[in-house]
């Protein structure tokens, strides 16, 4: 199985009515519930995290305002690290470049880094090392874009 299968299957997974489901092959096991997560991500919120967005603002005003939205591709856990001792590979403030990896998400044992889609600053961070994140989740904010 490929990760592309795999991720269309979380994909699918998290667009469908399911509350978990298990699937086994020959090589591969996947376990997905979204009660689990649910429950994490209300966790998160309720910590008073850092400064971010309103929650009803939509990624086209994101965009509109000159910012990039860095979404998630798939569920899994947030590396702001290459390893635990490395120093993060973005703060905010700091200049990007369209396709420097800016994170790393860890989905079954498997290292899947994130990379900028444009050129640009850091604006905000808006998850934390370590946090369970779902598919389409923003985890930061590019803006004063140079190239997309």
């Amino acid at each position: 199985m490929t990760i592309k299968e795999i991720q269309n299957i979380i994909k699918e997974f998290e667009s469908s009515s399911l509350m978990s489901l298990e699937l086994e092959t020959k090589d591969v096991k996947i376990k997905l519930s979204k009660q689990k997560n649910e429950t994490i991500e209300k966790h998160i919120e309720k910590q008073p995290l850092k400064q971010t967005k309103s929650e009803n603002q939509n990624d086209k005003d994101i965009e509109d305002q000159n910012h990039i939205p860095i979404k998630s591709p798939l569920v899994g856990t947030f590396y702001a690290a290459g390893t635990p001792d490395a120093k993060p590979f973005v703060q905010v403030g700091q200049k990007v470049k369209k396709g420097q990896v800016v994170c790393i998400i860890e989905a079954m044992k498997i290292m899947n880094e994130i990379t900028s889609p444009a050129t640009g600053v850091i604006q905000s961070i808006e998850v934390h090392n370590k946090d369970v994140i779902g598919y389409d989740q923003v985890l930061m904010t590019i803006g004063d874009i140079v190239e997309k």
